[in-house]
């Protein structure tokens, strides 16, 4: 198979990096299951170093779009590239880490021998050691697998995902099972991986984690992209400020009727709206001497950007 020019390669000649071309690319992809049309002429690339997150409803084509530029599956038309080569290539496969939410690893063995299987597929990999630190699971090293916790199963297959050194790594709801201190510890590991040169992709509907993570949002629906930027640029599209509050006393919804709210959540305790303007909402409660306290004012979160793209 001819390679491009633009892939650094070690001493064994194995593909290590793209210089001066996109690490992933879909071109004008389309994929049609019988009558689903999965995808529709979707196009974008992945630079060296990025973080992408590819969000959108169940449903969306977000999997058919990873699985077509890991090399999965072939699409119906189009073309998609990996480390500058046809995503098909096993030389280009090798240099990509997979973290799926069930990898289906044998539940016999121990985390160790797991480990030192995966380890055997690639002709470079990381240490066994290092990868159970960097899973951090030294303590369940003996363990077998299916003794092991949902979150403690996550992070063997982060371990797995990066037993063969990757370049890229695709991460499926990575932080699925796991406690809020870990997912923020697992945030601090990508975030060095990006320092060290990585191409990290991934799906998550933890909306918070993909703020905190990608320099960039795809937004796929009906196989559609319907946007591609930064978080902070989706944020901006949406226009109004987040109010939050507690209640003293129950409040009445029709008391909101003719304010400008909208994405209301009311409970007997606590309020929630979107408004375009927060001030004048605030204003009228004062007036009608509502009581609340802890009062937070904030611009719209990731999700309801997402949330309104997709609603349309």
């Amino acid at each position: 198979m001819q390679q491009t020019d633009a892939i650094q390669r070690d001493a064994l000649g194995t593909p290590t990096a793209v210089l001066g071309g996109p690490v992933m690319e879909l071109r004008s992809v389309s994929k049609r299951f019988g009558v689903v049309q999965a995808l529709q002429d979707v196009s974008f690339t992945i630079q060296h170093g990025e973080v992408v997150a590819l969000l959108g409803p169940n449903g969306a084509g977000k999997t058919t779009a990873i699985s077509i530029l890991l090399g999965l599956r072939q699409p119906t038309s189009g073309s998609a590239q990996l480390l500058g080569m046809d995503a098909r290539s096993q030389q280009a496969r090798s240099r990509c880490g997979v973290m799926l939410q069930e990898s289906g690893v044998p539940t016999n063995l121990s985390v160790r021998e797991v480990i030192t299987l995966f380890r055997s597929y690639y002709p470079r990999p990381l240490p066994t050691a290092r990868l159970i630190e960097m899973a951090g699971l030294e303590e369940k090293a003996r363990a077998r697998v299916g003794t092991l916790s949902g979150g403690q199963r996550q992070r063997l297959y982060f371990a797995l995902a990066l037993a063969g050194d990757p370049d890229v790594i695709v991460l499926d709801e990575p932080t699925a099972s796991l406690d809020i201190e870990a997912r923020r510890e697992f945030w601090a590991e990508m975030r060095g991986f990006v320092q060290s040169g990585k191409t990290i992709v991934l799906t998550t509907h933890y909306l918070e984690e993909a703020d905190a993570l990608a320099d960039r949002v795809i937004v796929i629906a009906q196989g559609h992209i319907l946007a591609d930027a930064t978080p902070a640029a989706l944020k901006s599209r949406i226009t109004g400020k987040r109010v939050r509050f507690d209640l003293a006393a129950q409040l009445d919804e029709a008391v909101l009727a003719d304010l400008p709210v909208r994405q209301l959540e009311l409970t007997p305790h606590h309020v929630s709206l979107l408004s375009t303007d927060p001030e004048g909402v605030l204003r009228a409660l004062f007036a009608l001497d509502v009581q609340f306290h802890n009062l937070e004012v904030t611009g719209a979160s990731l999700e309801e950007a997402v949330l309104e793209l997709t609603s349309r």
